[in-house]
């Protein structure tokens, strides 16, 4: 049984592209096109020290393959949020903050696709 499938909404997820993770929050699954919808929370640049945290607040919701998705730790993820959670959110969007979004899903899925690929 995939792990990614019993996802409930609430819960903490991250996707890893490399050195960087993007948490965010399930907001639905939708298990018969395989999807996870989640709300970005929090992009995390682990090749920085310390690591470099970016707020997605205020970003868009994603829709995305479901197995791309892991499920993060407590731990891990009570020592970040707290950091980007005790500042208060920006009343406007931050575009460079979504631009940086923008990036890493582009390079995500063109890591996916590849591998996608490599199967067939």
């Amino acid at each position: 049984m995939d792990m990614s499938l019993d996802f409930q909404p609430g819960q903490i997820v991250f996707l890893k592209y490399r050195d960087m993770n993007l948490y965010a929050e399930v907001i639905q699954v939708v298990l018969s096109r395989q999807l996870c919808w989640v709300r970005p929370l929090v992009l995390v640049d682990y090749i920085l020290e310390p690591p470099h945290l970016t707020d997605l607040r205020d970003a868009s919701d994603l829709l995305w393959p479901v197995n791309l998705f892991q499920p993060a730790l407590d731990t891990e993820v009570i020592a970040i949020l707290s950091q980007v959670l005790a500042k208060e959110p920006k009343t406007e969007p931050d575009s460079g903050a979504k631009q940086k979004l923008h990036q890493f899903m582009h390079l995500v899925w063109h890591e996916y696709q590849q591998e996608l690929e490599a199967r067939d």
